[in-house]
């Protein structure tokens, strides 16, 4: 059996996904992006014509395209988990990186979302340590779903922070 320092505890821990609507919010943003970029490489090309204006239009495009399928898989990645006495946090591809936030270290929760995020009914969770590096966020979930995680964090947070 081969030991994944990614995968603690496999058969001990209940990994939880974020949303599949972060899909589609993660997508809207790539491409409104796209389509600016786009929309301003095609400025240059009707003012100078130059054939190196529609090679950038096509990587620009190309690039979109890929990262697309990129960001579909990186969602799907996302993860997280709660235990006793810390919240495990998942995400990456390509560079994977698993954060354990101990419950006492915590500072403060933030559960911001923007404008897309609250059309789509999403919310993000950030959590603050006393070490910028240590900071974890949980992006993607119902609101229903950062509001509990928000109030239990923070309870636990609070209690773990007594014993200190």
């Amino acid at each position: 059996m081969t030991v994944d320092a990614l995968t603690p505890w496999p058969d001990t821990v209940e990994w939880r996904s974020v949303s599949p609507k972060l899909i589609t919010v993660e997508l809207i943003v790539r491409w409104s992006w796209t389509v600016i970029v786009v929309a301003g490489l095609c400025v240059g090309l009707v003012l100078q014509g130059h054939w190196l204006w529609q090679l950038g239009i096509a990587l620009v495009v190309l690039n979109a395209i890929w990262r697309s399928f990129v960001t579909v898989r990186a969602v799907r990645a996302w993860g997280y988990a709660e235990r006793d006495q810390d919240l495990l946090v998942r995400h990456g591809l390509l560079v994977r990186r698993l954060s354990i936030v101990p419950y006492a270290r915590m500072q403060f929760v933030d559960v911001t979302a923007g404008p897309l995020e609250r059309a789509f009914g999403l919310a993000t969770v950030q959590l603050h340590t006393a070490a910028a590096a240590s900071d974890a966020q949980i992006p993607g979930l119902p609101p229903a779903e950062a509001s509990r995680l928000r109030d239990r964090l923070t309870t636990l947070g609070e209690d773990r922070a007594e014993g200190l």
